[in-house]
This record gives structure tokens, sequence and C-alpha cells, in this order.
């Protein structure tokens, strides 16, 4: 005679697994892909998250408004110590640097003075000294930036304010009839070229970017129509 409960028990942990079994399957489907670092969709769509330091941060790059450039004359003072040192006067230097006491050599180019003035803390401090307080002082003096070729009054231009780049085309007296303004450069204080579409600036104003002090911006000629 067939034992109906035992029967019954049975079947129903076989049911139990296939039911795990299907779920596992179906949540296998929605996870994560951790090849993509994103979620699958059912479809298989796959979504790959972005990391931030990809983004264009408006917010973050006007911070380098502030910050140091080649070119720059600047003065360092130490206080709070056993000897004492007079300021230093220093122009930052092509590579971007700049020399102190003991011979040592700073980065100054791209850092605020706030974060120069703790890196070179830390630096001689317990190193060589016991207590040291620094302070960074940017030099005002007459700056200029440079506007070259195809607009209508080449030449220096007096860095008053903050400006971008079809401002300073503007600065110059516009685009002459033969410019290309979909290939003007930007050429840094340190050497760094940047090509951009003047007419995509236009625009977008994320793309129309900020001058300093030392740049040159150069508009090319365009080549003939036939």
């Amino acid at each position: 005679m067939i034992n109906v409960s035992r029967l019954a028990g049975r079947w129903g942990l076989v049911g139990l697994w296939l039911a795990f079994c299907w779920l596992a399957s179906g949540c296998k489907t929605a996870d994560s892909d951790p090849k993509l670092g994103g979620a699958a969709e059912p479809g298989g769509a796959q979504f790959a998250s972005v990391s931030p330091a990809g983004l264009t941060n408006n917010a973050t790059n006007d911070l380098s408004l502030d910050a140091l450039h080649v070119g720059d004359k600047i003065t360092v003072e130490f206080s709070d110590t056993a000897v004492n040192f007079p300021p230093r006067e220093e122009r930052i230097k092509e590579d971007g640097t700049i020399t102190l006491l003991e011979g040592k050599t700073f980065v100054a180019s791209g850092k605020t003075r706030r974060q120069l003035e703790n890196e070179i803390h830390d630096f001689y401090v317990p190193r060589y000294y016991l207590k040291m307080t620094v302070s960074v002082q940017q030099q005002k003096e007459t700056q200029f930036y440079y506007v070259r070729g195809e607009v209508k009054i080449a030449g220096r231009q007096v860095y008053i304010s903050r400006i971008r780049v079809l401002g300073a085309i503007g600065s110059a007296g516009d685009f002459t009839d033969f410019a290309r303004k979909t290939a003007v450069q930007v050429i840094r204080a340190n050497g760094l070229k940047i090509t951009i579409n003047a007419k995509k600036a236009l625009r977008d104003s994320s793309l129309d970017l900020e001058i300093f002090p030392g740049d040159t911006v150069y508009v090319p000629r365009r080549g003939p129509l036939w």
C-alpha cells in the first residue's frame, strides 16, 4: 500500500528545489554585470556606471581660476622658525616649479596658494624645522595674453579679468573673413596646445576655454574653397 503522506513529502521537497532553482536563475539575469560596472536589463541592454571623475564639472574647473601659472611672480614668507629667513621672491619657471630652502624644488603651477603653502610646510616640518608658518602671495603686475593669426587686430592684450577664447578673439577685433573657426588653437604658457571649434563654442559655453596670462590664441587661415 502506498504511503501517501511520505510521497507528498518527497514531491514537496522536489517542488521546493525546483522553485529555488527558478528563482536563482531569474535573479542572475537581473544582477549587475561586474565587467561593465552597471545593471543589466532583462532585455539585455547594459548600463555602465560613469565615474564622476570622467564628467565635466564646471564648479571644479572654476577652481583653476585661482591656481598659479607659469610666469606668475610670487613671494614666499617663512615665519615662526628659530632662524629668520628673508622673503623669497620667485617667478614660476617654464617647467612650473620654484626652488626654495635647502634647494628643494616644488611644483607651483596648477596649484592654489593654499595648496602650495601646505605642501611647503609639510616638506620642511618636522624634517628640517620643528615649527614653521608658510605664506605664499602672488605679486600683482601687468599680465598679458596674445591673439594671433586671422583676427583683425593681432597682438598682445592686457589681461584685466577673467576671459575666454571667444572674448579674447573679440578683444582682437574678431575673426577675419579668412579665419578657420573650427580649428582655433589655445597655446598655454607651458606649451600645451588645445584645439577648439569656435562655432561649437558659440553654441556651447562649456567648450569656450578659459584664457590665462601668458596664453596665446591662434586662429589659422582656412584653405582654398576649390
